[in-house]
């Protein structure tokens, strides 16, 4: 009769402990995805505060290139202003591209491209959007690891009495997908 009862108590601690496990999991998980989302929002927010310096950088040999000043301007303040993610991704992504257009006028002045400040602007810049493929990365990883625990048995189970379901990834928008264009 002994035997009988610390066998039900120890199979009760054992449950108990494994739905503890997997309620902290969950926890650790979302926290993860919470954090590396947070990293995307930080390295967007860098990428905006750098671009007012590289604008002032360029302003002064590209006196007449007034139009992309204003589009990159614009597409900062966008983003700076973006109420969610989604929308902060969205606006990155036009950031991004009229920065590239910025670097496509540099080319067309030399004495700009030899500018140790326009240089150490874009060396930081390129290194502020190795940070945003990162983090993206690191994003996408968290939720691929979330979603295998929501989808696998045992972990399955235990999803759905907490109440988890699988979440999305971080998805490129097709603008960005296309193959850019280079020519000599």
């Amino acid at each position: 009769m002994v035997l009988w009862l610390i066998i039900i108590i120890v199979l009760l601690v054992l449950i108990a402990l494994m739905f503890l496990f997997y309620y902290n999991r969950f926890v650790t998980l979302e926290n993860r995805i919470d954090n590396s989302l947070s990293q995307i929002d930080v390295q967007l927010k860098k990428r905006a505060d750098l671009v007012p310096n590289l604008i002032a950088s360029v302003k002064g040999y590209a006196k007449h290139e007034k139009e992309i000043m204003t589009d990159v301007t614009r597409a900062r303040q966008a983003l700076i202003k973006a109420p969610t993610l989604e929308k902060r991704m969205k606006a990155g992504a036009e950031l991004e591209k009229f920065i590239g257009r910025l670097f496509a006028i540099a080319e067309n002045y030399p004495q700009l491209r030899a500018n140790e400040n326009f240089l150490q602007l874009q060396n930081e810049l390129a290194n502020i959007e190795d940070r945003i493929a990162y983090a993206r990365q690191h994003y996408n990883d968290s939720i691929l690891s979330y979603n295998n625990l929501t989808k696998r048995v045992p972990g399955m189970w235990f999803a759905s009495m907490y109440g988890r379901t699988a979440k999305k990834y971080l998805e490129i928008p097709a603008e960005e997908r296309a193959v850019p264009k280079v020519g000599f």
